[in-house]
């Protein structure tokens, strides 16, 4: 373990400490932790294209509320290893090596050392990543879920296209080409706030842009054709396997666009012990929205966590 960077970005608390951990494979992970107090600790898992210091505001939030916050940058993301040292492209060999990226950072002696109950929140790919980990015996209280990757938006044709492609490509390197009508630039870097898919608040797309305007090595393009096949296979597992009994708590906005809204309410519907909030008009970002929304979303999980804690 040695330190790592963390940006003094737009959003980001005083008293973080960043650290880089190797998984099992050898790939150099960077999670950053937050001490809030003995109540419990949060682990956050972010979404695809997404870095620690997005998550400022939510970790103040957290903090607040006497939890400690562990952070991290999924490999291929952020500061952490990236395969070919790419920026513009998303790429995993597997999707079960996510997994290999949690162990390091509980491994951790100093995430060891933070007090309290553990629960999960976690965003979009998180969710899948998330989801997959509880269903492997990761040890929480209860897990929020924020707009969770339990399905995309493809026809069947489309995925069988994207597989046939990824098998009979790969020994020219197609397999790791970008998948069609997706892009090798940042999203918020090259879509103006009108008519974004994430957030309708103007002041939190703003700080999108600065961070990747003040940091452009923590941003990512568009996903491989390899990570998209992957992806869908373990999205396809996850919704046939059996989950722990603990309590579950799944946002998901009515202008959700980005991941599929209908299999998140199906998948929904499985967990044990879960309760679904229809966020009316929140986008894919829904603990980055409106303050209307996020006072809603916050009512929410506080409710939660007086309860689980």
């Amino acid at each position: 373990m040695t330190a790592a960077p963390l940006y003094n970005l737009v959003g980001v608390p005083e008293g973080g400490k960043a650290i880089f951990v190797s998984a099992k494979d050898g790939t150099k992970i960077r999670i950053a932790y937050w001490q809030g107090g003995a109540r419990g600790t949060v682990l956050l898992f972010p979404g695809r294209t997404e870095y620690i210091e997005k998550y400022g505001r939510m970790v103040e939030k957290l903090t607040a509320r006497d939890l400690n916050v562990v952070v991290f940058d999924w490999r291929g993301q952020g500061l952490s290893d990236r395969p070919d040292g790419r920026r513009d492209r998303g790429y995993v060999e597997n999707f079960v090596d996510y997994q290999q990226d949690i162990a390091a950072a509980l491994n951790a002696p100093e995430v060891v050392a933070l007090q309290g109950p553990r629960v999960l929140f976690s965003h979009s790919m998180g969710g899948c990543i998330g989801l997959r980990a509880l269903i492997d015996g990761l040890d929480v209280k209860g897990a929020v879920f924020s707009s969770p990757m339990w399905g995309l938006s493809a026809s069947a044709k489309d995925k069988v296209l994207l597989s046939v492609i990824n098998v009979i490509g790969r020994p020219f390197g197609v397999h790791k080409s970008l998948v069609p009508d997706t892009k090798p630039t940042y999203y918020v870097v090259e879509n103006p706030f009108e008519g974004n898919e994430l957030t309708n608040d103007a002041d939190y797309y703003a700080m999108f842009q600065s961070h990747l305007a003040a940091q452009p090595d923590l941003g990512l393009g568009g996903p491989t054709i390899h990570w998209a096949v992957k992806a869908i296979k373990e999205m396809g597992l996850l919704m046939d396997s059996a989950v722990p009994n603990i309590p579950t708590l799944t946002f998901l906005g009515t202008q959700e666009v980005v991941v599929d809204g209908e299999a998140i309410k199906s998948r929904a519907k499985t967990l044990p012990n879960d309760r679904l909030e229809i966020i009316q008009d929140g986008k894919h970002e829904v603990w980055m929205e409106t303050p209307e929304i996020q006072a809603q979303v916050w009512n929410s999980m506080d409710k939660f966590l007086d309860r689980i804690l």
